[in-house]
């Protein structure tokens, strides 16, 4: 792994924690929520706070995640909403956190200026016993607080300036008053500056969840159903469960649903670019297996290695081939169905509120696509790398850090479709598509 953390593909946008009072913060912070401490002085943190030093100091890469069910955080500052989310276990976590810290930056920025915020993404399962329970996991509470519980206090002096108000003879009340006095020290003027965080409940409808093998489930869809990348449970009270094995349901399900599209249809990408990458990968993989050396790769080495490698590519290849034929050069149209090793290398999710989580899906459907696996699922990307040979190792970190890295948006842009930003617009000009190409390598020119 050492090689995706040198390229600044592993850890990457992770928020330096290096202050002696930061750190104090931290470790008050984590003394509160775990009832542990860290002796370290200097360490990185992510979008909850986990920190992968401090992980490995306590040999404990879930002290912020006990049980994997409710994750706890710790803010340290409103920077963390830019960084990633480290040990995923449910596909909504990062998004939900990034919300909260958004929709309540201002109040953060001042709370975090003196104190670490900590707090829990809260469900009613503590502890997941059968896969049944993951569809009780439909609202998620965010409590949080300083550790020295300025929004506690700020709330019981809201409550004594009520009272002060209200009662009669509350100005005569000298303990009402010295209460008063002693808690607005700590949290200021309440009645100027309300101390309050908002948007605390969040909808999780669809999700991803690496419990009990991976599971997808979708039980907001019209046709609820859950999709088990490992052994099938046999307690999922939803109308349709498939394991990985069930291409052919799993196909009707997502085109029934209208989650996915033909890249080949799909608007604003060079399709023919886009299989060819895909084939490359595949190429990469079966010269990977056979020893040969993959530096320093060109197109006309690729297209050497597919020729000698011919018998060790696989059948997805082929079916990539030919519709690469008639996308270049007006082949004959290629029947490719569910059951072809091929098909799901040929999608992509339809512009839906569900996309990242089809994405996501679909990289685990097409395995030998290592970038989309990379974009899409970086807790399996991470996993699957460690399996592979030194040489595509190798092959893959390079090729990432030199055509993702270079224009991430971009990238995702041309690959995935156009997606909306802040400014109102979700158009990406074809001539920067054009420029770019599908997988953000920058072109001369």
């Amino acid at each position: 792994m050492i090689r995706l953390i040198e390229k600044g593909l592993m850890f990457g946008n992770l928020v330096h924690i290096s202050s002696p009072a930061l750190v104090e913060r931290y470790d008050r912070a984590l003394q509160h929520l775990a009832g542990k401490t860290t002796a370290l002085t200097d360490f990185h943190v992510d979008i909850s706070g986990y920190s992968p030093e401090v992980g490995i100091e306590l040999e404990d890469e879930l002290y912020l995640n006990p049980n994997g069910v409710n994750r706890q955080f710790i803010l340290l500052t409103t920077e963390q909403k830019r960084a990633p989310l480290l040990n995923v276990k449910f596909s909504t976590s990062r998004d939900i956190l990034r919300e909260f810290i958004e929709m309540n930056e201002a109040q953060l920025f001042a709370l975090t200026a003196t104190d670490a915020v900590a707090g829990e993404l809260v469900n009613s399962v503590f502890k997941l016993t059968t896969p049944r329970d993951l569809l009780n996991l439909r609202k998620i509470e965010i409590e949080a607080d300083t550790v020295g519980g300025t929004l506690r206090k700020a709330e019981q002096l809201a409550g004594m300036v009520e009272r002060f108000k209200t009662e009669e003879d509350a100005w005569f009340d000298d303990v009402l008053i010295a209460k008063m006095i002693e808690t607005a020290k700590e949290t200021g003027d309440v009645t100027r500056n309300p101390v309050r965080l908002r948007h605390t409940a969040f909808e999780q409808r669809n999700f991803w969840t690496a419990h009990f093998g991976g599971l997808y489930l979708f039980p907001d869809l019209d046709q609820p159903a859950a999709i088990c990348m490992g052994e099938m449970p046999n307690d999922l009270p939803v109308e349709h469960a498939f394991d990985a094995t069930q291409r052919h349901r799993i196909a009707a399900f997502l085109n029934d649903n209208t989650l996915v599209e033909s890249i080949i249809e799909a608007r604003g990408v060079n399709s023919a670019a886009v299989l060819q990458q895909k084939m490359d990968f595949l190429t990469v993989d079966a010269a990977a297996d056979a020893g040969v050396d993959l530096t320093g790769l060109d197109r006309n080495d690729m297209r050497r290695l597919a020729r000698n490698h011919a018998d060790r590519l696989p059948e997805a290849f082929h079916g990539l081939a030919q519709l690469l034929r008639w996308a270049k050069d007006g082949g004959p149209w290629p029947r490719i169905t569910s059951d072809h090793p091929s098909y799901f290398y040929t999608l992509r999710a339809a512009d839906t509120p569900n996309r990242d989580l089809v994405n996501m899906l679909l990289a685990e459907l097409a395995p030998l696509d290592p970038r989309q696996m990379f974009i899409c699922h970086k807790e399996l990307f991470y996993s699957t790398y460690s399996t592979w040979p030194e040489a595509k190792k190798a092959y893959v970190a390079d090729f990432l850090a030199r055509e993702y890295q270079v224009d991430k948006a971009g990238a995702r842009a041309a690959l995935f479709g156009h997606e909306p930003d802040m400014s109102g617009t979700d158009q990406v000009s074809d001539a920067v598509i054009a420029r770019v190409g599908p997988w953000g390598a920058l072109r001369k020119g």
